[in-house]
């Protein structure tokens, strides 16, 4: 079943990462909102975690062009690599931001 598939999608592959990268991108751009509404209540520190989950979306949105040409040419060549960097600097923002969170949390109270 998982050949037939194969078969009959390999193009799609290229498209839905980039869907699943830009929900990722719109997931940092609401966390942004909703960090905005809690500056009032935990003063300037929250600009940092504005500040990082800004950059991430912007980088993210830089990056797909890229990230779908580069997808595309590996099922031309028969070899996609996952985006290691990416990766690692999404899971290293989403670890500072709830480290920030954290703090200012626990410093509020």
């Amino acid at each position: 079943m998982s050949e037939l598939i194969a078969i009959t999608d390999p193009g799609l592959q290229p498209e839905r990462t980039v869907f699943a990268w830009t929900r990722t991108l719109v997931s940092f751009l609401v966390v942004s909102a909703v960090f905005l509404r809690w500056l009032p209540h935990y003063g300037y520190g929250i600009i940092l975690m504005i500040s990082v989950s800004g950059v991430m979306a912007f980088g993210i949105f830089a990056s797909q062009r890229a990230r779908y040409r580069r997808m595309a040419l590996g099922i031309k060549n028969e070899r996609i690599n996952a985006d290691i960097v990416a990766i690692l600097m999404t899971t290293l923002a989403l670890f500072l931001l709830g480290a920030c969170g954290l703090f200012l949390v626990l410093s509020r109270h």
